[in-house]
């Protein structure tokens, strides 16, 4: 007797079919798994016999042999506990082949019979939607994450016994067959926002215009100056989600094992230490897992003092900043992952920090600070949209009540209102100035004609890249964008062209 149970597992950023099939046969009791399985779905064996004895089945008591189906598909994980568990029952017709048929299952086993959750659950089932299949059954704590899938009856279960009464109509599992509707108020603040920054106004301008059209930031600074402060509080600034965005977002953290039970309802905001390494930043690992770069997807990648990174840690950012996606590739798998994070960098003008200082002497050679500017490249530098300078603030400014109590909520509501032109002009919202090409800047973003001379006249004085003349284009719309204008004016180019400038605006 032959017994076929369907199921799926993660595969990269997508997923795979996985077809559970079973043979009983006579012979000495045993109970083999073949098909690619690694030493976890080995395990299976013992978690599945136990799982089905204390939740009151019968094991056979013959030769039981399992085969996780395409062979040439190496198999990680403990997905294929359920299926197992009922290829045996199947086996051992205490279930009907036609209890199971057309339904997708998925979920680790406990000895006691519960259901535990597994990563990736919305790769399982946006797969089950794809192959045309109509219910799925997942974890019960998956539940949560799985029904941001539209198109498909999924079921919770908690235990093998809850389900195998449910599929025999005995009971009825609980099941979301829709998205639930998120809450549409924006969560409050937490940590710093703008209203907690005394002075820096310049930069909280240029911090605004980064948030509005998701342009990358160099901050450079001497210490104490609120460079950290501030990019913490761009976590604020940032909009809410878009249910694609929601989708893909919760789907990383889903992979990475973050949350198996949650959506990601906020906009990530990844900071890593400078001592992390490249595989951990970009990506990898024996199963080639999302790295920092896709966990900070839509949201922010904040590197801290960015030239104590490992340059080839810094020098890997060149390509996902370019393309928004990385490719991670490894002896036994290669998986593409989206990667369209805003990076947020801030850095000392020199070892010491205090180069241009007035209060505090520079001690650092003229080698040392040549050495530790080079840390990051031209052709990095070169992806940087924005770079800007702060000053420390005087100490007597410290002691000073703020008076712009409210300032978050005014230049919240500005972004706002620019992402919603940026939406209207693009189509759909989730699109920002900054993800447009070369082409696309030619052909959507209008200039007047005096916009059109100065930038022409500063591209060749500055000598500026093809890429950074496109960029200033970007950063000028999205000034236009915060001002309400229509077309790109000379103000919003000039503006742009103070950001760009790394000689003039990052190097003291």
């Amino acid at each position: 007797m032959i017994s076929k149970i369907y199921s799926a597992i993660p595969y990269g950023f997508l997923a795979k079919p996985v077809v559970v099939e079973g043979d009983l046969n006579r012979g000495l009791p045993a109970f083999n798994i073949v098909g690619m399985a690694n030493k976890t779905i080995s395990e299976a064996r013992d978690r599945v016999r136990s799982a089905i004895v204390n939740s009151g089945f019968s094991f056979p008591d013959k030769k039981v042999t399992i085969n996780l189906a395409p062979a040439d598909l190496n198999k990680d994980g403990s997905y294929l506990d359920l299926p197992i568990a009922l290829s045996v029952l199947v086996l051992s017709k205490q279930l009907l082949k036609t209890d199971v048929e057309g339904r997708v299952f998925v979920g680790e086993l406990s000895l006691d019979g519960r259901v535990r959750p597994v990563k990736g659950i919305i790769n399982i089932v946006e797969e089950a939607k794809n192959a045309g299949v109509k219910e799925a059954f997942v974890p019960y704590k998956n539940l949560s994450q799985a029904t941001l899938i539209s198109g498909i009856t999924i079921y919770g279960v908690e235990s093998l016994q809850a389900l195998f009464l449910h599929l025999k109509n005995q009971t009825v599992l609980p099941s979301i067959s829709e998205i639930k509707s998120a809450s549409s108020a924006s969560p409050e603040p937490s940590g710093p926002i703008l209203d907690h920054i005394r002075g820096q106004e310049t930069a909280k301008r240029a911090m605004a215009i980064a948030i509005a059209g998701h342009h990358n930031i160099l901050i450079s600074g001497p210490p104490g100056a609120g460079k950290t402060l501030l990019s913490k509080a761009a976590a604020n600034l940032l909009p809410g989600l878009t249910p694609d965005e929601k989708l893909d977002i919760t789907k990383i953290y889903s992979l990475a094992g973050i949350s198996k039970d949650e959506i990601i309802e906020v906009r990530p905001f990844r900071a890593p230490h400078h001592t992390a390494s490249a595989t951990s930043i970009i990506g990898g690992g024996a199963g080639a897992m999302p790295g920092e770069i896709s966990l900070a997807h839509k949201g922010i990648l904040f590197l801290d003092e960015i030239p104590e990174f490992q340059r080839p840690v810094l020098e890997a950012l060149r390509q996902p900043l370019e393309d928004k996606v990385v490719t991670v590739s490894r002896a036994n798998a290669k998986s593409t992952y989206p990667a369209d994070f805003m990076l947020v960098a801030t850095m000392n003008p020199c070892p010491c920090g205090y180069l241009g200082d007035p209060t505090h002497e520079c001690k650092c050679t003229e080698q040392q600070i040549q050495a530790y500017q080079k840390k990051l490249s031209g052709p990095l530098f070169d992806r940087i949209d924005m770079c800007i300078n702060v000053e420390r603030v005087e100490n007597k400014d410290l002691k000073i009540a703020l008076k712009n109590r409210g300032e978050h909520s005014v230049v919240k509501n500005t972004i706002t209102g620019a992402l919603k032109r940026q939406a209207n002009r693009y189509g759909r919202a989730g699109i920002y100035n900054a993800s447009l090409s070369s082409y696309e800047v030619s052909k959507l973003l209008k200039m007047t004609p005096e916009a059109e001379q100065i930038l022409s006249s500063a591209s060749n004085k500055l000598q500026l890249s093809a890429r950074a003349y496109f960029k200033t284009i970007k950063v000028a719309r999205t000034i236009a964008d915060l001002e309400g204008a229509e077309l790109i004016e000379s103000p919003h180019i000039a503006e742009a062209l103070t950001y760009r400038r790394r000689e003039f605006s990052c190097i003291f």
